[in-house]
């Protein structure tokens, strides 16, 4: 049979997809697995035999330490995104189509300007003898500057200011799309604003919150120039040791398990995504 220009136009991309997925995200993964269970060695990196010991190392002590701070800080920035970020979405998603695009462009062009950059413009903020410690010793509220550069508060003021554009789309996204019938049937049966908010605001745009704290939660862990800049030496995240690992220590099949584990850990995410998403439709279905 014959095949049209459209029809082989369309399978030429669907190869072009399926090759371009193999080679470059299928293959990668599937090499980073396979590094996960060898053994290191000095000359060539990797060798022979296959072992578990790699994944063995992760309960180690000081790599459990350096695990736990950085769920904390994931946890801790990715909830003060959420608490931030969804009034404000709130508040865009209600406001005039004209407002709406002049304020979701205020959010997305710090995106026009690399992070790292964006970054290390923190510490004149930062600082000692930066904007934040020149308004409070003018003000008399310190005598001497604060030390907040090269501490774990700084590096969570970075990741807040980068990723929070990433809780709002998603958010935006969802909001965005709600019925406004349905909040002005629950007003016209006297439910209050706090109970449209929690019970049909909320139900409504969860699958927006869960895609929103992935967004955050899982770049919060593995963004280290955000702690070499903000942090000092002193304060690492997950990203911190994998890049450790591969490029100082040497010992990749230490950071391929590492790796692994947090691509795990993020496909049960989007599996809670999914499920969440699904959740949503079954709540609309009865409305």
């Amino acid at each position: 049979m014959h095949k049209t220009p459209d029809s082989f136009c369309r399978t030429a991309v669907l190869y072009f997809i399926f090759i371009w997925l193999g080679v470059m995200v299928f293959a990668p993964n599937l090499l980073v697995l396979l590094a996960s269970f060898l053994t290191k060695d000095a000359e060539w990196y990797l060798r022979l035999p296959l072992n578990l010991q790699n994944y063995v190392a992760l309960t180690d002590t000081a790599l459990l330490e350096i695990i736990v701070k950085s769920f904390s800080l994931s946890i801790a920035t990715t909830v003060f995104c959420l608490l931030v970020g969804y009034p404000f979405t709130c508040i865009i998603a209600r406001i005039s189509k004209d407002y709406r695009i002049l304020f979701l462009m205020l959010i997305i062009v710090p995106f026009w300007t690399n992070s790292l950059v964006r970054n290390y413009a923190l510490i004149s903020i930062l600082s000692k003898d930066g904007f934040i410690n020149t308004i409070l010793l003018k003000i008399g509220l310190i005598k001497s500057p604060l030390v907040l550069l090269n501490t774990n508060f700084a590096v969570f003021v970075g990741m807040c200011y980068t990723l929070l554009p990433f809780m709002i789309l998603p958010l935006y996204a969802v909001l965005e799309k709600i019925d406004r019938s349905v909040i002005e049937a629950a007003r016209d049966l006297g439910a209050g604003s706090a109970e449209v908010f929690f019970k049909i605001t909320i139900p409504l745009s969860f699958s927006g919150i869960v895609a929103g704290c992935i967004m955050v939660f899982l770049p919060a862990l593995t963004l280290f120039y955000v702690s070499d800049i903000l942090g000092g030496a002193d304060i690492s995240v997950l990203g911190t040791i994998i890049r450790n690992k591969f490029t100082v220590d040497k010992d990749w099949p230490i950071g391929a398990a590492i790796s692994v584990s947090l691509t795990v850990f993020m496909l049960l995410l989007l599996k809670l995504y999914f499920k969440s998403g699904n959740t949503v439709e079954e709540e609309r279905q009865l409305w």
